[in-house]
């Protein structure tokens, strides 16, 4: 078996040098990169920082007007049985924001690019929050019905703004399918794993992967998985309503508590970050590229604004108007990366293990110890250690299982723009339930599968390069959109406010009038 996992892995192995080509292209020409400043910032970091400015400015500065107005969409109660409300939406889209990446994607950005890296994810989530804005609104306009539910997202507006082209649909669908899949194995991995060491902690002992408590734990993982997932969106979202806020809750408590009991080290901390973002060494030299790209590209693999992977979210969801969902999507950047990642980030900057010998291995998948071994610093020799220890390996799992139901079920609201039929639909299901164990089957093995991980890193700047395109393609209509949003009194949202066929909301304009 163990012959199998490492074939496996040496297929991937050219995964890593093409994810990085494609994360630090033109950075790594050698013309390029002579250029004074600009030739630290690779495309993705032009891309990526350049549309959320461009964005922001555009929608003056939805981000910051309307943030008021999306904490009161997502307190309304929608009566319509048909999608999933706004708030339902947010907990789903913050299932897949909120996950392993909040303190995986942290420890990676601080370890490589020191702490000045997390001062740029600030600033990427910043301006992120208009290019997730952007994005959920087009998933909006651009959503279709089916029976009972709403599916919408990249494939859906890909494919309307591509000239209304089936093979522009499929292609963004696979693309997006591809990517689940292929993270999904470290998601299994890395909940299995967690409830191994969260046993650990309770028990004192080091459970060996090979322990009938690990078999168990994967057996139950693998069948509450494929209930949730054959139970459909609103099964997820079911479960999403319930676990997200208990997550979060979990993790900013303890990591708060944390803080009070290290406030002295507080001052420490924002001069680590500032100082190692905006030293004269830093802008003008190599070092710069790597502290800012390690920002935005440790910030995407967490809030993923601009990847257009939580559409499918935003356009699950039951609204009176598509920019409801934007204020909402919004939101969702700033909770994920101002308010979570921070909260990592305190952790690790504080405890000053960031800048220890043998950093660099913080990129395996033993992060996680790494992270706790953080939290342990900043409560030395008290009772409090294990609980700690327990409470944020608890929020990881949480993370990793989110994610893991939402790839499996964002798959699913892929594939219907591929096709509808039930057969297909259930097949993309049992796949993503046999790639989880897969995963989980590594777990056990006691195998860090790097190679194979390191695909979804390809993967978000695959897709980044994908959707910020059709963006600015459809950005014309967004603007419009807003515009109409933003006036008081507005009139129903239909066709005739953005110059384009709306099925969907001409089609609830009609019943609305009828009535």
């Amino acid at each position: 078996m163990e012959q199998v996992f490492s074939a496996i892995n040496n297929v991937f192995n050219f995964v890593t040098p093409v994810s990085d080509f494609f994360w630090d292209f033109p950075t790594n020409l050698s013309w390029y990169a002579a250029i004074p400043i600009l030739g630290n910032f690779s495309l993705a970091v032009i891309l990526l920082m350049g549309s959320g400015i461009f964005f922001t400015i555009k929608t003056g500065f939805i981000q910051v007007t309307h943030f008021k107005k999306g904490i009161k969409i997502l307190a309304k109660k929608k009566s319509d049985e048909t999608g999933i409300s706004s708030l339902a939406a947010f907990f789903l889209s913050s299932a897949m924001r909120v996950g392993p990446g909040n303190i995986l994607g942290v420890t990676g950005a601080i370890s490589v690019g020191g702490p000045g890296a997390l001062l740029w994810m600030w600033v990427s989530a910043f301006f992120g929050m208009s290019t997730a804005y952007t994005e959920a609104v087009l998933a909006q306009i651009f959503k279709e019905k089916k029976d009972d539910e709403f599916v919408g997202g990249l494939p859906f507006y890909g494919k309307r703004l591509l000239g209304n082209k089936l093979w522009a649909g499929i292609l963004l669908s696979v693309m997006f399918i591809v990517y689940a899949m292929c993270c999904l194995p470290a998601q299994g991995f890395n909940v299995v794993s967690s409830i191994g060491q969260m046993a650990s902690i309770v028990t004192g002992v080091t459970l060996d992967t090979t322990s009938i408590f690990y078999y168990i734990a994967a057996v139950i993982l693998i069948i509450a998985t494929a209930y949730i997932a054959f139970g459909g969106i609103k099964k997820v979202t079911k479960v999403t309503d319930k676990v997200v806020p208990i997550m979060a809750v979990v993790y900013v408590v303890t990591v708060l508590l944390l803080v009070i009991i290290n406030f002295k080290s507080i001052p420490y901390f924002f001069a680590a970050v500032f100082s190692g973002a905006f030293t004269p060494q830093a802008i003008f030299g190599g070092a710069f590229g790597t502290v800012l790209v390690q920002g935005v590209k440790r910030g995407l693999m967490s809030n993923e604004a601009g990847q257009g992977t939580i559409t499918m979210a935003a356009g699950a969801a039951n609204t009176d108007h598509p920019c409801e969902q934007g204020c909402v999507q919004s939101i969702g950047v700033f909770l994920d990366t101002m308010i979570i990642c921070t909260l990592t980030g305190f952790v690790i900057v504080m405890a000053h293990v960031w800048s220890g010998a043998g950093s660099d291995s913080w990129f395996a998948l033993d992060r996680l110890p790494r992270f706790l071994a953080s939290a342990e610093v900043l409560t030395p020799g008290t009772a409090f250690n294990h609980i700690v220890a327990f409470l944020l390996t608890f929020c990881f799992c949480l993370f990793a299982f989110t994610c893991l139901i939402g790839m499996i079920s964002f798959s699913e609201i892929a594939a219907n723009r591929i096709s509808t039929k039930k057969t297909f639909i259930r097949a993309i299901r049992v796949l993503g339930i046999l790639i989880t164990t897969f995963g989980i089957l590594c777990s056990l093995a006691g195998l860090d599968l790097g190679n194979l991980w390191a695909i979804s890193d390809l993967g978000n700047i695959l897709i980044v390069f994908a959707n910020i395109p059709l963006l600015y393609i459809g950005a014309g209509y967004v603007f419009k959109a807003t515009a109409h949003f933003k006036k008081e009194g507005h009139t129903p949202f239909n066709s005739d406010v953005i110059g384009i066929s709306c099925e969907y909301w001409d089609e609830k304009n009609k019943k609305q009038k009828r009535k």
